[in-house]
């Protein structure tokens, strides 16, 4: 037996318990891996309160990091002892050990300790699929990114400034604009005491940005619209706010013939070569040291529930991870 979160109905952070569980034997392109550390993402509540749906019961998680204890039949990728880290579906990461399909598999380098294996994976490579393949973020772009002093508001600072893009970046406090302004914004917007559509006019001399990133949804979707050039886009990547309904397409055209997208992880690495190449551009710069991975908060397993909690109360910067 083996411990981990689990859940037996969808609700809040209380329903996740603390519990025994049975791992097994990995079958066929699977692997049994024993975890480092776990990542914490706004994807896990979005699983638990079942906005998006799982079977039930479950467990959360998306992200972590471990040594492969044991292969099933036809594994090609890694090998009993390889230190892996992985960022997708199956959820189920929060656990001590668990069976993953191999495919889904990254070998970490030496170089990269466990902490930062499991705070980067899933974050990191989200950074990577919106600057470099949603839209792609050029030398002297102007960018709008929500919630900039959060686990993927960080890194994507880091990494716009490193293409050469001026960076604007929202965020609810002075000490987190302080901390994105660290990790290369140019300029913050604080959304609890301005106007962020205004200021982003302001800054930009009244022509808006091309692309706005925005992980807030129906709270900062609408005025996300107004900050956007013409033929500008919105990329939709997360509703921390709830989702974003009932969008009317000639709001779009009146705005500018403006574009949206709502994409995935998922979808962008759901091919394997799609996924090492986003994982291997991830670890050059971390191995580098063009992107530093903010660790904000540690939590050890068990208290899945309080993390969720902070997390969802805004009380968290930078990357979340449990320890075991």
């Amino acid at each position: 037996m083996t411990k981990a979160i689990i859940f037996e109905e969808f609700g809040g952070p209380e329903v996740m318990k603390w519990s025994d569980v049975e791992v097994g034997k990995p079958g066929p392109g699977e692997v049994r891996i024993k975890h480092a550390a776990v990542g914490l993402n706004y994807i896990d509540v979005y699983f638990r309160t079942g906005l998006y749906p799982s079977p039930l019961p479950a467990s959360p998680g998306m992200e972590a990091v471990g040594i492969v204890q044991e292969i099933g039949e036809g594994v090609k990728f890694v090998k009993a002892g390889d230190r892996v880290a992985y960022a997708g579906r199956p959820i189920g990461a929060y656990s001590e050990e668990r069976i993953m399909p191999e495919d889904n598999l990254i070998q970490i380098p030496e170089n990269i300790d466990d902490e930062t294996a499991a705070a980067m994976m899933l974050q990191g490579m989200t950074v990577e699929y919106l600057l470099q393949r949603t839209f792609h973020v050029k030398q002297g772009d102007t960018i709008l990114f929500h919630a900039a002093a959060g686990g993927v508001g960080l890194i994507a600072c880091q990494w716009a400034k490193h293409i050469g893009a001026t960076v604007i970046g929202t965020v609810g406090s002075e000490e987190k604009a302080a901390l994105a302004k660290e990790h290369g914004c140019d300029h913050t917007i604080n959304y609890r005491t301005e106007d962020f559509q205004k200021r982003v006019m302001e800054i930009t001399n009244g022509e808006g940005v091309p692309v706005v990133y925005d992980s807030i949804g129906k709270d900062t979707f609408e005025k996300s619209l107004d900050c956007l050039k013409p033929m500008g886009l919105m990329v939709s990547y997360g509703n921390a706010t709830g989702p974003v309904n009932n969008v009317d397409l000639g709001t779009l055209a009146a705005k500018g013939s403006l574009f949206v997208t709502r994409p995935t992880l998922m979808t962008y690495n759901a091919k394997r070569e799609d996924l090492e190449k986003s994982a291997a551009d991830l670890i050059k710069l971390v191995s580098n040291g063009t992107l530093k991975i903010n660790i904000g908060q540690r939590y050890h397993l068990s208290e899945a529930a309080k993390a969720h909690e902070d997390l969802e109360g805004r009380k968290t910067t930078g990357s979340t991870i449990f320890t075991l």
